[in-house]
């Protein structure tokens, strides 16, 4: 009876906004979803069907229509019972099964990660909102239901779906305008993530409510009178900021709860714009203005649609107080967004492309189709809708908004896709700036091009706009990519070569495409790059078309003397280095840091001159292209002859007196390490450095003679060092 009562409840609401709602499906839907979660409770011990009923009334705060509040009461139907999609299409209609299908998780797959399974999740979730805004309405109502019942949950589920929602679902609640939604999704997120935070706030702003309420009533008063004086026919609110907004000021600053000035933020509501303009100059007549704390979201609206006047004074007693100026109409689309203007009354569920208010929907689509990484396309929603706006201007007037922090060549990707790949130089406000250079409200940008310029890697280093980065990161993936194949190209072409063939004669007989097929691989490209990256040794492929015992007798006979020596001196098929089960690979140990047998090594593909090994702790390998970089292990046997000891630099830190050094190198000996090179550097507070370069053949050699040397007394410190 309860339920029904609340049902009834939401239906006058309804009533009250929708000209003639389909009361009867409303019904309809409820007595369905009743029966499918039948004997279902939910965390906090109430009947489930409590959940679908509020949902259905954030919705209709939200003022949708029928369709959308049929979905409110259905949407975990299908993932929580026997119900499908079909069902509900053949029983509600098209446009009820798609908001709840957009609406439901991909529960029935499997993903190796939660985290994986939140991009996917999300993924399809926007695709769907890309084909009806619906989805993402109903989605929020769900969420804001389940955040303020999340004290039913565990401390880590908490946790969890409160940064999801402070990372994705608040700021796609601005992004939609529902600036009362994103508010109260970010207060209840901030107490489960920040709790001592949160109630310590909480616990500031109550002590002083009495205080407050006085002052915002003297306010008010104060500002009604003033409108009244000049004949300006207003409204005047006044409020705390929220605690998130409280939280987020202090941490920024780095202050004090008592340090915030500007927590009351006080709302004039007019008929007109102009009339916008006049308040403004009245309050900045009566009290002192803050400089820099002015903006004109006016004249350039936010990319939601979002238009006021925001202004800081010193008010009354010398309270610093936050006045927020618009109009009715303006106000309206600053609560409800999307919801103020609801495209089903223009017979549309999806803005045009033109329309500038969702232009960051339409990048969010283009994203979609340009990763094919979940992670990477949940990475590129966070930049897209988590951020503070810069505005900035094209040559030709045109306002563009970006993340603060963007550059000139966040800018060029903005403008097409081809301006940002050939973008070689920027003009800001007239001067020419590095490309890095960061934009700032009001500039004037134009960007310069050439032909041949291309997308550098380094670009990833100081761009902020998801869709810079991710076309950055494709051109550049296609380049090494491109790369690698002329390396293949070149690596296999010189494994032809000790068979009397070369491969474009393997391409006109058709080898090259039948090795690739008995390779199974998709296409030549795709083999050649495999070879180039390493992942695929160019004598496997030879071996497609080349019979072993034929490869051997063409390979003996064709060696020269000068091929068998190189081998000798690179160790060919005895490098102790084994790339996914293969040992013939031609090695090189990289200088800079000088891997033993033993350590945890990582390879790089290096431009005709094999496999560069490094140590994984090695300074200069993250810096290398992530992309060349291979897998690769040491063989079981961890040592190395004694003619082909690796090198490795040992500093000794110790004292400065006679007899120390000679007991340092008799050290090395005892241990088997023979130094090949030294030098002694002595300091004036009668300490010394010693750096020697030794040869060893693996880590636990080096390991014993670094201890034994430890032990001798003055000695401080012993470590291995890099170049």
């Amino acid at each position: 009876m309860q339920l029904q009562n609340r049902l009834n409840s939401i239906i006058k609401k309804v009533r009250s906004y929708h000209p003639d709602p389909d009361i009867a499906q409303l019904r309809e839907a409820y007595e369905f979803a009743a029966a499918m979660h039948e004997g279902q409770m939910r965390k906090s011990g109430e009947p489930y069907m409590s959940h679908p009923l509020e949902v259905m009334d954030i919705i209709a705060d939200l003022r949708l229509d029928v369709a959308s509040l049929v979905a409110g009461l259905l949407h975990d139907t299908v993932e929580d019972t026997d119900t499908t999609v079909e069902e509900l299409r053949e029983r509600f209609g098209e446009d009820v099964a798609y908001l709840v299908d957009g609406v439901t998780k991909l529960s029935k797959f499997q993903f190796n990660t939660r985290e994986e399974a939140q991009a996917e999740n999300i993924r399809k979730m926007i695709i769907a909102m890309s084909r009806d805004l619906r989805v993402i309405l109903v989605k929020l109502a769900d969420r804001l239901h389940n955040m303020r019942t999340l004290k039913y949950m565990s401390p880590s589920s908490q946790e969890r779906i409160s940064r999801e929602t402070m990372d994705i679902y608040s700021p796609l609640a601005h992004r939609l305008g529902l600036n009362w939604v994103k508010t109260e999704l970010e207060d209840l997120s901030f107490r489960y993530l920040h709790t001592e935070a949160y109630y310590d706030i909480a616990e500031k702003v109550a002590s002083k409510k009495r205080q407050r309420e006085n002052f915002i009533r003297e306010v008010i008063t104060i500002l009604q009178e003033l409108l009244s004086e000049n004949n300006i026919g207003g409204e005047v609110y006044g409020r705390p900021k929220n605690f998130w907004s409280i939280y987020r000021k202090m941490r920024h600053n780095q202050i004090e709860f008592e340090q915030v000035f500007d927590v009351l933020a006080f709302r004039i509501l007019v008929d007109e714009r102009v009339q916008c303009y006049e308040s403004l100059g009245l309050v900045h007549n009566l009290w002192k203005p803050i400089p820099g704390r002015f903006k004109d979201y006016i004249a350039i609206s936010k990319p939601n649609g979002y238009q006021s006047l925001h202004t800081s004074v010193i008010g009354p007693y010398q309270e610093r107080i936050e006045i927020q100026i618009r109009t009715h109409d303006m106000h309206k689309v600053a609560e409800e967004g999307i919801a103020a203007h609801w495209l089903y009354k223009e017979g549309k569920a999806v803005p045009d492309k033109d329309d500038q208010k969702f232009a960051w929907l339409h990048r969010l689509m283009e994203e979609h189709q340009d990763h094919e990484d979940p992670m990477e396309f949940l990475e590129s929603v966070k930049i897209d809708l988590f951020h503070d706006e810069v505005y900035v201007f094209t040559p030709d007037g045109d306002v563009l908004s970006f993340p603060a922090g963007a550059t000139c060549v966040d800018f060029a990707f903005a403008i097409h896709s081809e301006v940002g790949a050939h973008c070689s130089g920027a003009k800001v406000n007239g001067m020419m700036v590095p490309l890095k250079t960061e934009l700032h409200n009001g500039d004037i940008v134009e960007i310069l091009t050439h032909k041949n310029q291309r997308p550098n890697k380094d670009w990833l280093n100081f761009v902020t706009t998801s869709r810079a980065r991710t076309k950055i990161r494709n051109s550049v993936r296609r380049e090494q990519r491109e790369r690698s194949q002329e390396l293949g190209r070149e690596l296999l072409d010189k494994e032809l070569k000790r068979y009397q063939t070369n491969i474009r004669a393997w391409d006109r007989a058709g080898n090259l495409a039948k090795a690739a097929d008995l390779s199974r691989f998709n296409s030549v490209d795709d083999m050649l790059a495999d070879i180039g990256y390493g992942k695929t040794q160019p004598d496997t492929i030879v071996e497609k078309i080349y019979p072993t015992e034929n490869k051997k007798a063409r390979a003996v006979e064709n060696e020269s003397k000068i091929g068998q020596l190189w081998d000798k001196l690179v160790h060919r098929g005895k490098t102790g280095v084994v790339l996914d089960g293969i040992e013939d690979v031609m090695v090189q140990y990289a200088k800079c840091c000088n891997p033993l047998p033993g350590d945890e090594i990582v390879g790089f593909v290096t431009r005709g001159r094999g496999l560069s090994v490094h140590t994984r702790e090695c300074s200069r390998i993250s810096h290398l292209e992530r992309e060349r970089q291979i897998a690769v292990r040491w063989a079981n046997d961890t040592s190395v002859p004694d003619n082909a000891r690796r090198p490795v630099s040992v500093r000794v830190y110790c004292t400065d007196k006679p007899g120390l050094l000679a007991n340092i190198s008799q050290a090395f000996s005892a241990t088997g390490v023979n130094i090949s090179q030294a030098q002694c550097v002595t300091t004036e507070d009668h300490r010394a450095v010693n750096t020697f370069e030794v040869l060893v053949q693996n880590t636990d050699q080096l390991k014993r003679a670094m201890r034994t040397i430890e032990k001798i007394k003055g000695v401080y410190k012993v470590e291995r060092t890099t170049n």
